[in-house]
């Protein structure tokens, strides 16, 4: 049976999939965001197409969008705007900076240092920006799609446990199936196809300077997206199911080889993640089964490993599988 939240899937892999190959998981793990109002974190190795997802979303959403390269020199006033003087009778005005977004694309945001990455922490979590005493509100749709290359990439800083806590989800693009890699060969490696390509990017550059609304036309309509969110409410989470959270939240601040577990934002967006997840299958009500379904998005990048298990080469999605097979799972 088809609903609004299976619809908006629908429209997403429709029109990502005229830019993008063998994307179809990621695709369906940005719909949970997207409907959950979460922010998301694509990681993978360079030129696997993290930008290429990010400007595709974004034009597929519609509305304002910025872009962000993320450099080891750019400062905290780069993203979130300055006061500038221009006399009287105005004195100083604020002039906002990129983070002033219905979409806020952060490229590469693991090459800014970590004072310039702190700058975000107000705006993701309560999409408003403070600025010299005084408070701005960030659009009602504000949501930061960031990349990062590996973080053993030179040139590189580790986000703060507190930034990755306010990401919803964290993708991991691998290297596509041969099969994958070829279509993508066959569409973009010819002459033509690259000066096209490259013609669109221009067009996505020029939209994301001017930061128009009308620079391209929204393949996801606003009601679609609001009929999807209004359904997502209504998915009922049962005393066991929240209880199950829990406990996969508990248990990850006990194991023995991490050092930082799961906080208590990390389970609401476990939860809201899990709703998404029951409405995609057409369901009124969460099962864990929906939990587990977005556990390696919502869980794996907030798990902090103790020093031990760094030195036993142990890393954060093995220790998040362990845990599902570790915690019980509710009748």
């Amino acid at each position: 049976m088809s609903n609004a939240v299976a619809d908006l899937e629908a429209t997403l892999q429709r029109t990502l999939g005229t830019t993008l190959i063998g994307m179809q998981p990621i695709v369906r793990a940005l719909t949970v965001a997207v409907v959950a109002r979460g922010h998301v974190l694509i990681q993978g190795a360079p030129g696997l197409g993290k930008t290429l997802l990010s400007k595709s979303l974004a034009a597929a959403l519609g509305g304002t969008f910025k872009r962000i390269q993320g450099t080891a020199d750019l400062m905290p006033a780069d993203i979130t705007g300055v006061h500038v003087y221009e006399g009287q009778p105005h004195g100083f005005v604020f002039h906002p900076g990129p983070l002033f977004a219905d979409v806020l694309l952060f490229d590469e945001i693991n090459r800014a240092g970590p004072k310039t990455q702190s700058a975000l922490l107000e705006a993701m979590e309560e999409r408003q920006v403070s600025v010299d005493r005084r408070v701005y509100a960030l659009p009602a749709e504000f949501l930061v799609i960031a990349t990062q290359n590996p973080r053993e990439f030179e040139g590189t800083f580790p986000l703060p446990e507190s930034q990755l806590d306010r990401f919803m989800l964290r993708l991991q693009i691998h290297y596509p199936e041969r099969a994958d890699e070829l279509a993508v060969l066959a569409r973009y490696g010819g002459v033509s196809s690259e000066l096209q390509a490259r013609s669109e990017d221009a067009t996505a550059l020029a939209a994301a300077t001017s930061g128009s609304a009308a620079a391209t036309a929204a393949a996801v309509p606003p009601a679609l997206l609001a009929a999807a969110r209004v359904l997502v409410d209504a998915v009922h989470v049962d005393p066991t199911v929240s209880s199950y959270i829990l406990d996969l939240a508990r248990a990850s601040r006990e194991h023995p080889q991490l050092a930082l577990g799961l906080s208590t934002r990390a389970a609401l967006a476990l939860m809201r993640a899990a709703r998404v997840a029951a409405a995609l299958r057409d369901s009124t009500f969460v099962t864990p089964d929906d939990v587990k379904a977005v556990w390696r998005w919502a869980a794996p990048h907030r798990l902090v490993l103790s020093s031990e298990a760094l030195l036993e080469g142990r890393d954060e999605q093995s220790i998040a599988e362990r845990l599902l097979d570790e915690v019980a799972v509710p009748r």
